[in-house]
């Protein structure tokens, strides 16, 4: 488990859904949240059989012993490097896609999978090298855990009462760049890849990124910065009728995820194709060309033909 930045406290929560973890070093936890989601589980309960996060390494060296306590990790390394030779794989516990490249490549190049926190990418440069890798046989899979949020499947049940799909609205905290993926991976399962186009409206708060997609369903992203309450937030227009989702269980939609990974792992069978994630990172770029070019309406194709010389 490598990297923890300002804002993020993964290395805690996916740390201690994987090993169990020690309630009175959680309840310690910066993150007030992840020691009340984790707690709404019987704690003999919470761990993945099978896998084990024996490493631990954070930006800030402070911080590294206390997730070690909190999560039940025995090691905790001085460079991120020195788990090389120690472990089957890796996580990048970040989620700056503007630095991913920097943070995986040691580990890519080591031929060691590699789990990457959303965004995977956020630039055309990075998202490039991640294309090159993957070509080369590299094992590496970035999602959010809002594909695998409880609340996000559908019933047939549900679908029948929705009837045909107009318009899907999906709200997310923080900033487009860092948190709209989660928005989107709860939504793009409905519709599979084929985003065609984003336009921004933005300001000082946050971005409304317009989208649509070769299925006629128009869809519409919030990306709010302080509307922390309103995180997860989706709402589904069909021709029947409209249906509300929430999500409310943060544990078992980052279980899910972890989970997808170790089952990557064991079969070698990725949980999505690697050029769905690589449409989504499209999406995020477009929305933020779109932003700076005052709203222009940009073509998820033409972000998607500068990777071309490589695809």
């Amino acid at each position: 488990m490598l990297g923890m930045i300002e804002g993020n406290g993964h290395p805690y929560s996916w740390s201690g859904i994987i090993n169990g973890y020690n309630p009175e070093e959680m309840a310690k936890c910066p993150y007030t949240g992840i020691p009340i989601y984790m707690g709404r589980q019987p704690l003999e309960a919470v761990c993945i059989p099978g896998a084990r996060v024996t490493h631990i390494w954070t930006d800030d060296p402070v911080d590294a012993p206390k997730v070690a306590a909190a999560s039940l990790i025995a090691n905790v390394v001085n460079k991120p490097e020195d788990v090389i030779g120690q472990v089957d794989a890796v996580i990048i516990a970040t989620d700056d896609g503007n630095d991913h490249v920097r943070r995986a490549q040691p580990y890519v190049e080591a031929n060691l999978p590699v789990f990457i926190d959303k965004p995977m990418a956020t630039n055309i440069a990075d998202l490039r090298q991640f294309v090159q890798w993957q070509q080369a046989g590299k094992i590496m899979l970035s999602t959010s855990g809002m594909r695998y949020a409880p609340e996000m499947r559908l019933s047939a049940d549900q679908r029948s009462q929705l009837g045909d799909l107009r318009w899907i609205t999906s709200f997310t905290c923080k900033t487009w760049e860092r948190y709209g993926i989660h928005a989107l991976e709860a939504v793009e399962p409905l519709l599979g890849q084929g985003f065609l186009t984003v336009q921004a409206h933005s300001d000082s708060g946050g971005d409304v990124m317009h989208l649509t997609h070769r299925s006629g369903v128009k869809v519409t992203v919030g990306a709010l910065h302080d509307a922390y309450g309103s995180f997860g937030a989706v709402h589904l227009y069909g021709t029947k009728g409209d249906l509300a989702l929430k999500i409310a269980d943060t544990y078992h939609a980052f279980r899910g995820q972890l989970v997808a990974f170790l089952d990557m792992l064991h079969t070698g069978v990725r949980p999505l194709p690697f050029e769905e994630t690589v449409e989504l990172m499209a999406v995020i770029i477009a929305g933020i060309r779109s932003r700076d070019q005052g709203g222009t309406v940009i073509a998820i194709a033409d972000v998607l033909s500068e990777l071309h010389p490589l695809t």
